[in-house]
């Protein structure tokens, strides 16, 4: 069995690559998306439909409800399910999607043994500087703001009474996804945008104003995943606040930003694992390597 990522930015194309590989690789596919794991949201997350997955196995994709929780540690699971899978029936496995911290975590691990759920019992700013006056280096690399990273340092701290560079020195990360090829599609920056803008329209066309309706309705909007962009300047049109053309634009600008993160977030973090670059929507180098 072998294993590979298709990575890139949103609207890239990977889905439409990875389904064409998985055609002639004998593979099944694991959705990278943090949107996608959530069913019903269809047209905001541009997920593929049952009919573009055809007879292609797909995990990670219609895994919770939106009114549910799903992190991290969940995604490894599905992972692990989708290899047991893969190996089971003698197929290759292709991860591909644009959440790259799940794959980050994929390749470096994850520390075992506490539970990061704890919350903060004071306010973050106080509980920043309480974490900088314990653990200089390791809090310097964390933002004032950033409230999972902070919370997660405060997490270690209580449940293990130690710091966080020391925790991690001790409880070192083991790779979950060891010898990880990574194939990444990159396109010139006008030429993706046109694509965003194209994918913005196609999603007003499959009907995300209703299908906001139908969630706003049945989930409200206090789940996590009410916030995604598509749906969040959705509910900004249905409050009048946007007319409909402006709605089309904000999405595809607030999609454009995200590209934007994506792309650095792929460069900084996977520069130093194997990837062949890939432009348009060529797949020779992928063929080539299964």
């Amino acid at each position: 069995m072998k294993e590979i990522a298709i990575i890139g930015s949103t609207a890239s194309g990977k889905t439409g690559l990875s389904l064409e590989i998985a055609h002639k690789t004998n593979s099944i596919i694991l959705s990278l998306d943090s949107l996608s794991v959530y069913k019903e949201i269809d047209v905001a997350s541009a997920k593929p439909s049952k009919k573009e997955r055809g007879d292609i196995i797909h995990f990670g994709i219609d895994e919770v409800f939106p009114n549910e929780e799903f992190d991290v540690i969940q995604f490894i699971n599905c992972y692990k399910r989708a290899k047991e899978f893969a190996q089971a029936n003698n197929k290759n496995l292709i991860i591909v999607g644009g959440t790259g911290f799940y794959l980050k975590t994929l390749i470096e691990g994850i520390s075992k043994g506490v539970d990061f759920k704890v919350k903060l019992d004071s306010d973050i700013a106080e509980v920043y500087d309480l974490l900088y006056s314990l653990d200089k280096d390791y809090m310097s690399k964390i933002k004032r703001n950033d409230k999972y990273r902070i919370e997660k340092a405060y997490s270690i701290y209580k449940k293990t009474n130690l710091t966080p560079s020391t925790y991690f020195k001790e409880n070192p990360k083991v790779p979950i996804a060891k010898d990880l090829q990574l194939f990444e599609i990159i396109w010139e920056k006008e030429e993706l945008k046109k694509r965003i803008y194209k994918r913005t329209s196609m999603m007003m066309n499959d009907g995300i104003i209703d299908e906001v309706i139908y969630l706003e309705k049945k989930y409200t909007r206090k789940p996590n995943s009410m916030s995604s962009i598509g749906i969040l300047e959705t509910l900004e049109f249905l409050d009048g606040k946007i007319d409909k053309r402006q709605l089309e634009e904000k999405i595809a600008s607030n999609t454009i930003k995200l590209a934007k993160r994506q792309n650095t977030f792929n460069k900084g973090q996977f520069k130093k694992n194997k990837i062949s670059n890939i432009i348009t929507n060529l797949n020779s180098d992928i063929i080539k390597y299964f």
